[in-house]
């Protein structure tokens, strides 16, 4: 094969690899009841992973300073409460 077909080939490649790496979800695959609720104070921002595409199991992820925890879906309660308490707004779906 020629040289420069062998290279734009190579290049394609590396570029799908980079674009692909965006679509693969980060599955939590344990979920913890108990978060203490210093952590749950902190948290900025939290979503519901559900087992009905490409993860295993049903979890509430939790943002905290730039990293993601993975609670039960039940810890949900208690961080509303948590937030109510602290005055802050509700997140979460």
């Amino acid at each position: 094969m020629d040289l420069r077909v062998m290279a734009m080939l190579l290049f394609l490649c590396a570029l799908a690899i980079t674009t692909t790496e965006g679509g693969i979800p980060k599955c939590c695959v344990k979920a913890s009841m108990d978060i203490p609720t210093y952590l749950l104070r902190k948290v900025e921002r939290a979503e519901m992973q559900r087992n009905n595409g490409a993860c295993e199991i049903n979890a509430l992820v939790l943002h905290v300073q730039g990293k993601r925890l993975c609670a039960h879906p039940k810890v949900k309660r208690k961080l509303k409460r948590v937030q109510r308490r602290k005055g802050g707004k509700q997140t979460g779906q």
